[in-house]
């Protein structure tokens, strides 16, 4: 019988965030979502409790500590502890290096890296003290190779994948799964600012996944016995050349 869990997932106003709390909440996990978008995280809640779900949220910020504390605070008073988090937020203003978009560079750091860590650090504590908890971390295929126009982002998933894989080899009561999406329809390309970058990523998102093929992916890596950890998860379109 498949255990009901507390999960945490960042990012869920919408994309592969929504699509997973979406997912999950009708699994009949607990769900806690974040995100800048308050008026999104309402909607997708209220939607869900129409539904029976068991839904809560809060705004965040992941480049805040101090809110991701809070998210996880918010879980732990509503039901208990947390059993899962999934750090899910990301920005992808993809530009090339001569263009020295540093606004840009320093938001993807900020996010993409930091934003990890902060929902790391934010319930370790009391993963550590229930001794168990899964935390999941959302990459990208650009955490595995590198492409024009991508250094920087790529730079970032590159991060994810390394502090997933260091993050697992310290622990062996927690489960750590680090997942790398293909090209997937979401609104990540809406942050591009140059435009030749912006142009080739509509010709690139012609073989786009549905944000529900990832959502399926971390479901299944969720359901799995206490005692299997799925470390890394590659989830991208059967008609993608890379």
């Amino acid at each position: 019988m498949q255990q009901t869990k507390t999960i945490l997932i960042t990012g869920a106003s919408s994309g592969i965030g929504e699509a997973t709390a979406r997912l999950l909440s009708g699994q009949g996990h607990r769900i806690v979502i974040g995100a800048r978008r308050v008026d999104r995280l309402k909607s997708i809640a209220d939607s869900l409790s129409l539904t029976g779900g068991q839904v809560v949220y809060q705004p965040v910020d992941v480049t805040k500590l101090t809110d991701l504390q809070q998210l996880v605070d918010l879980a732990v008073r509503t039901f208990g502890g947390v059993d899962v988090i999934i750090n899910n937020a990301g920005v992808m203003p993809l530009s090339p290096m001569n263009a020295l978009k540093t606004d840009e560079w320093n938001q993807m750091i900020d996010v993409n890296i930091k934003g990890v860590l902060n929902g790391i650090a934010a319930v370790l504590p009391v993963m550590n003290e229930q001794n168990s908890g899964q935390i999941i971390n959302i990459s990208s295929i650009g955490g595995l190779y590198v492409v024009p126009t991508g250094a920087v982002y790529c730079a970032t998933k590159y991060a994810v994948r390394a502090i997933s894989d260091g993050l697992r080899q310290e622990n062996d009561r927690l489960r750590v799964t680090c997942v790398y999406p293909g090209v997937v329809e979401s609104e990540l390309a809406n942050s591009i600012s140059d435009q030749a970058a912006a142009t080739a990523m509509k010709s690139f998102r012609e073989i786009a996944l549905k944000p529900e093929a990832i959502a399926t992916a971390i479901a299944h890596v969720i359901n799995q016995p206490s005692d299997v950890d799925t470390s890394e998860i590659v989830v991208r379109p059967t008609a993608s050349p890379a």
